[in-house]
């Protein structure tokens, strides 16, 4: 039975569930706009906290994905991590312009974010409110009791809070026809976010990326980085590798003046675009500038599509969509090229059917009657993006007692607008929160920093409330790795 003792679920308790960047930066506000005593609990597992799956890599060759002038974790200070890179022996001479447009190592970023944990939420020159405690474990149930909750670890652990945080990032890839027989097969790994360098076959074998998203780049300049010779195939529907972040025009043309994006509807708004991109190809531009221009307006579009339409965008543009949004720098893009170039990368299209052993080797037989047969295989098809199929034991016991429900599209949890979490009675929760790629089906636009710092802030003051506070949110410092 799980705790009862009341002492252990009091008010100003908060426990955050999840150690990456939305569940460190919750946190992190907490401290910075309360003024009362609060006792956070962060429960973290696996991945080092503060890292997560993104910024956990070991591996310099690994970039951000985004330039260096919008990858501050505070919305409030926009040039917050520029200034903190010159805080750095190896960045302190770079220009100013040059280092604003630098895609940075992830494992730099992950520092960045270690340095805020430590001096915000570890150091006793950080708040002066705020007490943190931080528990190294699994997460696997939450039972409601009376001012709150008792949630239980899987190795029996019990942590009272009156609110609890959900921030537990994205899903591991979905499970392909034939996987569920390959999970001890040397050859197959089913999660790619998992140690596989030390598994590589000879030089002059064959390594399958099952995917063609940002992970697989990942894997690609991983592999050039080794030094490994052989042959990779990548496969996924369309065949389409990430684009390349390029340098803009100016376009005012779009949105157009007075016109309200969101409230066009799928199809107009689909019309609206095509319009201008065919515009922008005739002025020898690239059209992926209008992708760019709807970045402010891309959630509230979102929000306000009909189911219908959200369905049908998934459907039907979600592919495409994420191609152009989610870019990659032009150093990793110019690899990627190359390795395509030398033959070294082949790229093809094509639905995944089976992934069936054949000795040490796996074969992966795609529509159209393809096989690709490999030394080792690894699934980097997505994030399993189907609430309702999540691999997460906790999520699967709320979901079960209806403490959480999916939301309309089946992508995320239902929440309202403050990412409270609505229960199966379509009521508000009195504990529960959430952020993150939890927020999919509302949001859309969900995973990346500048969205995720946004939402840590709205999140911290949801649990805050406006009278608890700060009228002026405490100063920031240049935080140090110690």
């Amino acid at each position: 039975m799980p705790d009862s003792d009341p002492s252990s679920i009091r008010p100003g308790k908060i426990a955050i569930i999840g150690g990456g960047f939305s569940g460190i930066m919750t946190a992190v506000n907490l401290a910075r706009l309360s003024w009362k005593p609060l006792h956070v609990t962060i429960i973290n597992h696996r991945r080092p906290t503060a890292r997560g799956v993104a910024y956990g890599t070991r591996r310099m060759e690994h970039l951000l994905n985004v330039a260096a002038r919008n990858m501050s974790a505070y919305p409030d200070l926009p040039d917050h991590f520029v200034n903190w890179l010159r805080t750095r022996s190896d960045y302190d001479t770079v220009p100013e312009l040059e280092l604003r447009e630098r895609f940075i190592p992830r494992m730099i970023y992950g520092d960045y974010l270690r340095g805020l944990m430590q001096h915000n939420l570890q150091s006793p020159t950080g708040s002066d409110v705020l007490r943190t405690t931080f528990i190294e474990g699994d997460a696997i149930d939450v039972h409601p009791q009376e001012g709150g909750a008792v949630i239980v670890l899987a190795d029996g652990t019990r942590v009272g809070a009156s609110r609890i945080v959900l921030a537990t990032g994205n899903e591991p890839p979905s499970g392909l026809p034939g996987a569920e027989e390959l999970q001890d097969h040397p050859a197959w790994i089913g999660n790619p976010w998992h140690p596989w360098e030390n598994r590589l076959p000879p030089s002059g074998g064959t390594i399958l990326v099952l995917g063609t998203g940002l992970t697989t780049v990942d894997a690609v300049m991983t592999l050039r980085s080794l030094g490994w010779q052989g042959v990779v195939h990548t496969v996924s529907r369309n065949g389409w590798l990430p684009h390349s972040h390029f340098r803009g025009i100016e376009y005012p043309d779009f949105p157009p003046p007075g016109v309200d994006l969101a409230d066009l509807g799928l199809k107009k708004l689909v019309e609206l675009m095509e319009h201008h991109c065919a515009r922008l190809r005739e002025m020898g531009a690239n059209p992926a500038i209008i992708v760019d221009k709807m970045r402010p307006h891309t959630q509230r579009i979102w929000q306000r599509f009909t189911l219908e339409e959200r369905l049908e965008f998934t459907k039907r543009y979600a592919a495409r969509w994420n191609v152009l949004r989610h870019r990659i720098g032009p150093e990793t893009h110019a690899q990627l090229t190359t390795a395509q170039l030398t033959g070294h990368l082949q790229v093809h299209a094509g639905s995944i059917e089976s992934v069936k052993a054949d000795g040490n080797q796996l074969r992966v037989h795609l529509s159209g009657g393809k096989t690709l047969t490999g030394d080792l295989v690894i699934n980097a098809t997505g994030p399993n993006t189907k609430f309702k199929q999540t691999s997460s034991l906790l999520l699967q016991n709320l979901l079960h007692r209806g403490l959480i429900t999916p939301d309309e599209t089946e992508m995320g949890a239902r929440v309202d607008t403050d990412y409270t979490i609505i229960n199966r009675d379509g009521q508000r929760s009195e504990i529960f929160l959430a952020l993150g790629p939890l927020l999919r089906g509302t949001l859309w636009e969900t995973i990346a920093v500048p969205e995720l710092r946004g939402q840590s802030r709205r999140t911290a003051e949801t649990l805050l409330g406006p009278t608890a506070i700060r009228s002026e949110p405490e100063p920031v410092m240049m935080e140090y790795m110690i």
